[in-house]
């Protein structure tokens, strides 16, 4: 399982490093090296705006979603057709090198809005890119909407 949060730098090339931490989950619990990556779901800052990141899928796991995505029930067709064409069509197959460095295309860098300093946020089973811009605004909102005093997270013991 992939936990933490790694902040790190991008260079104007798009040349960044997989931290060595999530590099050997991929190899240890995945046996692959190699990860998809693609845009994240757009998650909305209310007044219209709207922030969006990376995620990488483990190279299996990726196929897996695809599956899932595929059988799934209960989305609209126009849903369907905007994860389609947010998620699973821009998708890169990529391979971090000995030193674990990847290189982030510039459409990626563009849409998830990176520049040099960027965080890698461990989410369970794939690994979140951010700009450090981006995550605080995603974090303001995630403190927002956090369950406190929910019957739910008294069961998580938060």
């Amino acid at each position: 399982m992939f936990r933490g949060i790694f902040e790190t730098t991008i260079d104007a090339k798009g040349r960044t490093s997989l931290p060595a931490r999530f590099r050997e989950i991929l190899v240890g619990t995945y046996g692959d090296e190699r990860f998809f990556l693609t845009n994240s779901a757009p998650i909305s800052l209310g007044d219209g705006q709207f922030s969006s990141g990376l995620l990488v899928y483990p190279y299996n796991e990726w196929f897996a979603f695809e599956e899932r995505f595929r059988t799934s029930r209960g989305f609209t067709s126009e849903q369907r057709k905007s994860i389609m064409h947010t998620i699973i069509a821009p998708a890169q197959e990529c391979c971090a090198d000995k030193l674990g460095r990847f290189v982030i295309p510039p459409t990626f860098r563009r849409d998830a809005a990176l520049e040099r300093e960027i965080q890698f946020v461990g989410t369970m089973d794939k690994i979140e890119i951010w700009s450090l811009s981006e995550w605080d605004k995603v974090r303001a909102r995630n403190m927002m909407n956090f369950p406190s005093g929910t019957e739910a997270a008294a069961e998580l013991g938060l």
